[in-house]
């Protein structure tokens, strides 16, 4: 069976991500050696990936960003890979190879799940991953924690489980500050 990562970037040490337009946005995008996009490893993560999953939000962040700028390194794996959009108000997807899931999230994702080994590569949005959250069906977190206090942004963790126990896979720090953390759940 597939598994679900959530993968979350732009992190604080405070707990919040970082929205557009706040001093925390800036640090992160003017950060030297911020993530490479370009690593190897996460390449190959995210080309091996069976699906690439979105809220609404963030697949029309995402589809545009990388539809324009095919020069990014996740463009062309991203651009042709198999996605999914959970909405229930969006009824069509211009990104191709695109699918619209409005159904039950359990159900869709189970069938996602269905079929064979790998993973599923959640990118968000915070409604998508606290959803996931709530219904227990994340099986991993891949956090980038930037060396910041945020003190002003979105808060991930907001209506979530009370208790949701995680099990550290790893921990790998760069020389920027950046903690690339790996969580898996704790079943």
């Amino acid at each position: 069976m597939r598994k679900l990562v959530a993968t979350v970037f732009n992190y604080s040490v405070d707990g919040l991500l970082a929205d557009p337009d706040t001093d925390f946005w800036k640090f992160c995008f003017g950060l030297p050696e911020n993530r490479d996009p370009d690593d190897p490893a996460q390449i190959d993560f995210l080309r091996s990936a069976y699906a690439h999953v979105f809220g609404r939000t963030a697949y029309e962040g995402i589809s545009v960003s990388m539809q324009r700028s095919t020069d990014h390194p996740f463009s062309p794996i991203l651009n042709a890979g198999r996605k999914v959009v959970f909405s229930r108000t969006l009824r069509t997807a211009d990104w191709a190879n695109t699918t619209v899931a409005s159904g039950d999230l359990t159900e869709e994702v189970d069938k996602l799940r269905q079929g064979g080994d790998g993973h599923i590569v959640v990118w968000g949005g915070v409604r998508l991953w606290r959803s996931l959250m709530q219904l227990d069906l994340l099986d991993e977190l891949q956090i980038s924690m930037f060396p910041y206090i945020a003190n002003e942004g979105t808060r991930l963790f907001d209506g979530v489980p009370r208790s949701y126990a995680l099990d550290l896979v790893s921990s790998v720090p760069s020389q920027n500050g950046i903690v690339e953390l790996v969580y898996r759940r704790n079943r």
